[in-house]
């Protein structure tokens, strides 16, 4: 059937956690990696394309999100969304704002909103600030991000140097009226020529009222949160039936291997607790990988019992990430971890692990591409935005969990063993 939303996400994980959150409604979601070279076949009333444009140069994350939605647009799409993270990971030179303004002027539309919230993991917008819990997110440790760090937390100011047009807001008093307060909201700031209207969102419930006073819009951009009601919204316009095949979750053997590059605050509380439950470790420096390559880590693995789901990792606190960087740079130190974890992963396929977990969005990118993954069906959710996802890797059916640094808990990496042993 041809597809009813198309989808564009800034990173992997964005677009897993994207199809989680819209598997939910029972339909079909397909998941592509990068823009499908072919044209469009079997298509999903859903389609993701997960692109690794989040800090990739402006030019090429414009233009690799004008070729997605190009491939959408024929696979049949009418209505578009552009996936950032929740947390709105940019920086002043873009890439969300140039992005969206790009699928603005290929769909000749004059605006478009903003609202990244993520209530049920702790993201809210109110009055056009982003807060992580209960900080705002400048003060939370997306401050020390290593790519994108975030120090400002107002929607508005952190969107405004990356745009051309003006930018708005609706606020939470609009929002909490309903679905028309929050139409003629958006049709007022449309007379003022304002093109980029962020949204405020501290529940679901207020999620649920953007979606639906939205829904016809053209494009709608945010977290993956603002998606997930509109399944059940396209439903009742008759757009789409429940009668779509779900795909099955393929027999797997037990031979895992997890692989954690990102270096958020969750995701070090995660890898230490995995560490503590008695996992085989071990820790990769960019340092290290920088002067001696990757041997060590790769001989490692090799003498590693696939079964008892070894973890390779580069997590590590914001004082040694600077470290690193200042001796390398950001962009080489993240290279070398990307690089490193990338050849493990098709080391560990090729020793026989069939069930991958992946931590961090730059991480996943790199694995998932070393794998040669095309096409992922979007299974069982482990946590909130983190499904199982199936596909094949040189001819092998393999899972593979591809988790945002922040999202799941302290448990997560023994969670997303047990979720496949269930399913």
């Amino acid at each position: 059937m041809a597809a009813i939303l198309g989808c564009i996400a800034d990173d992997f994980t964005g677009a897993t956690d994207l199809a989680g959150l819209l598997g939910r409604s029972g339909m079909r979601v397909s998941l592509r990696i990068g823009v499908p070279a072919e044209p469009p076949c079997d298509t999903a009333p859903f389609e993701v394309i997960a692109l690794k444009s989040r800090t990739a140069p402006r030019a090429q994350a414009i233009a690799e999100t004008r070729a997605a939605f190009r491939w959408l647009k024929e696979a049949g799409a009418r209505r578009f969304f552009l996936k950032y993270c929740s947390t709105f990971d940019s920086t002043a030179e873009g890439n969300i704002g140039p992005t969206a303004e790009a699928l603005m002027t290929d769909l000749g539309i004059r605006q478009t909103v903003y609202c990244p919230a993520f209530p049920e993991n702790g993201r809210t917008v109110f009055m056009g600030n982003l807060f992580v819990g209960q900080q705002p997110l400048a003060e939370s440790p997306m401050r020390d991000h290593p790519l994108t760090p975030m120090r400002d937390s107002n929607l508005m100011r952190l969107l405004n140097p990356q745009v051309q047009g003006s930018v708005g807001l609706v606020d939470r008093t609009t929002v909490a009226q309903g679905e028309q307060a929050i139409q003629k909201a958006l049709e007022a700031l449309a007379t003022q020529n304002i093109a980029h209207a962020v949204i405020d969102a501290v529940d679901d419930t207020d999620l649920e009222r953007i979606a639906s006073a939205c829904r016809t819009m053209p494009l709608l951009t945010g977290g993956s949160a603002l998606a997930m009601s509109l399944p059940a919204l396209y439903r009742s316009e008759g757009l789409i039936s429940g009668d779509t095949a779900l795909p099955s979750a393929p027999r797997l053997a037990r031979t895992t291997v997890v692989l954690s590059g990102s270096c958020s605050a969750m995701s070090n509380r995660q890898v230490e607790h995995y560490i503590r439950q008695g996992a085989p470790s071990l820790c990769i420096d960019p340092l290290e990988v920088a002067q001696n390559g990757q041997a060590a880590a790769l001989d490692w693995l090799e003498k590693q019992d696939l079964t008892e789901a070894p973890i390779i990792y580069a997590t590590a606190e914001p004082a040694k990430v600077k470290h690193a960087q200042s001796k390398l740079g950001a962009a080489r130190a993240g290279a070398l971890i990307e690089e490193t974890l990338a050849f493990c992963a098709v080391a560990a396929r090729d020793a026989g692990a069939r069930r991958f977990i992946v931590a961090g969005g730059e991480t996943s990118g790199a694995v998932t591409q070393a794998l040669g993954v095309s096409q992922l069906d979007v299974g069982a959710e482990i946590a909130p935005g983190v499904p199982w996802t199936y596909c094949h890797s040189a001819g092998h059916p393999i899972a593979m969990a591809l988790k945002s640094g922040n999202f799941g808990a302290e448990g997560f990496f023994d969670d997303a063993q047990s979720v496949l042993e269930r399913t």
